[in-house]
């Protein structure tokens, strides 16, 4: 059976009350250039939201390119997390000069250093 690395709108956090109740109960993750906060879901699946303010980057451009290279991080690395969770990633101000790989060795590096992904 093939494995489907899919994110679908249902594995993704959009509603604000779902940021706020993350931002004041869960765990803190700090990387040199993002800080994940993790909490437990509502449903059985993990789920994802990205914040990037235009203090870190005042173009849209960056900030959409910066989103979806999180976003592509956890799509392959999903089905790695010893768990389900709600996680939300917030860009720091340095965050836009990483490249994927980068963003990639530190969100994934962060996950794992905690025990969070196997």
């Amino acid at each position: 059976m093939k494995r489907r690395f899919t994110l679908s709108p249902a594995q993704r956090i959009k509603k604000r009350p779902d940021f706020e109740r993350l931002h004041r109960s869960s765990t803190r993750l700090h990387s040199k250039h993002f800080v994940i906060l993790l909490g437990p879901p509502p449903g059985d699946h993990s789920r994802l939201g990205v914040t990037v303010t235009t203090k870190v980057d005042p173009r849209a451009i960056g900030r959409n390119r910066l989103k979806r290279c999180v976003r592509e991080v956890f799509r392959l690395h999903q089905h790695k997390l010893s768990a389900s969770f709600d996680i939300v990633v917030i860009a720091r101000q340095n965050a836009p000069t990483c490249s994927f790989v980068e963003i990639e060795k530190q969100l994934v590096g962060a996950l794992h250093q905690h025990g969070y992904l196997e």
